[in-house]
């Protein structure tokens, strides 16, 4: 397996691989609204300008419109801790051409800022190397279950190449394809965290396994984040701040461990916990971008 040095050498400044979050910030575009699988936990109001959780934004933006919300926050107070762009959805940003596109855009005329993304993996393997021409630096692949059974719980359906699966299919589908994107994106020198979701009563066996086959991969961190009841597991307590840091210490003895994640929005801008897109639905991205 290759080695991940030069990976890591491209996300000095990272705020959630190891970078100072209170003073390094990024941008997240969203620009990826189609998805092509459907989680149990998961809601996306394009338009829900009072929550601060993954899947929602305050409108999509086209590639270019991307790129003018890059050139406005790189003008005003933000520049100087901007180091990061990423692509997070609402969506599954490698279901979307448009994240590609973006990508380039950015890249040519930011080529200073660290290329970041996040995904379910399902398109994982086969989107790599165009990702790589991108210059992607680091990739983040949420992964809730090595278990088929458990995964065919967690995801009502996997859409992949004009088939719909479901139930074990759909979960022994979701992880080869994600594992296999991992080990791929390893070797081609990006630094990888994994998140996963901790559902209570649904996945808390699958964290310290997940724990160990990433590590066995070359993943670099992971990041454990609690449920946000909603959608099929709305009636599920999510564990509290304590059950997440036990199990967060369980497993540093097996990968580092992210424990600053806030579950950002899909148009976060800012430091970490201190975004500067916010809880107006009148106003564009770009428009908040630079108050």
């Amino acid at each position: 397996m290759a080695s991940t040095c030069s990976g890591r050498n491209n996300i000095q400044g990272h705020p959630c691989f190891g970078g100072n979050r209170h003073k390094n910030g990024r941008i997240h575009l969203a620009v990826a609204p189609r998805c092509n699988i459907q989680c149990g936990y998961c809601t996306r109001r394009h338009d829900c300008v009072n929550e601060s959780r993954p899947g929602v934004t305050s409108r999509i933006q086209t590639p270019q419109e991307a790129l003018e919300t890059v050139r406005a926050v790189m003008k005003n107070d933000l520049s100087d801790i901007i180091k990061v762009v990423g692509i997070a959805g609402p969506g599954d940003p490698l279901a979307n051409e448009e994240t590609f596109e973006t990508f380039r855009l950015v890249g040519e005329e930011f080529p200073q800022l660290i290329k970041c993304l996040s995904t379910n993996g399902l398109l994982l393997p086969e989107s790599l190397d165009s990702l790589a021409e991108l210059g992607l630096g680091s990739l983040t692949v949420t992964i809730n279950a090595i278990d088929p059974v458990i995964a065919g719980r967690i995801y009502k359906h996997v859409l992949y190449q004009g088939k719909r699966y479901s139930g074990r299919e759909g979960g022994e589908l979701i992880i080869s394809r994600q594992f296999a994107g991992v080990e791929r994106a390893v070797e081609l020198g990006l630094t990888v965290k994994v998140n996963s979701v901790l559902i209570p009563g649904v996945n808390e066996q699958q964290i310290g396994l997940i724990a160990e086959r990433i590590k066995k991969s070359g993943a670099f961190v992971m990041n454990v984040m609690p449920l946000i009841p909603q959608a099929d597991f709305a009636h599920i307590v999510p564990p509290s701040p304590e059950e997440l840091e036990l199990v967060c210490t369980a497993n540093e003895k097996i990968i580092g461990q992210f424990r600053h994640c806030r579950q950002c929005r899909a148009d976060a801008i800012g430091l970490i916990g201190q975004d500067s897109q916010g809880a107006d639905s009148g106003c564009s991205i770009s428009q908040l971008a630079v108050v």
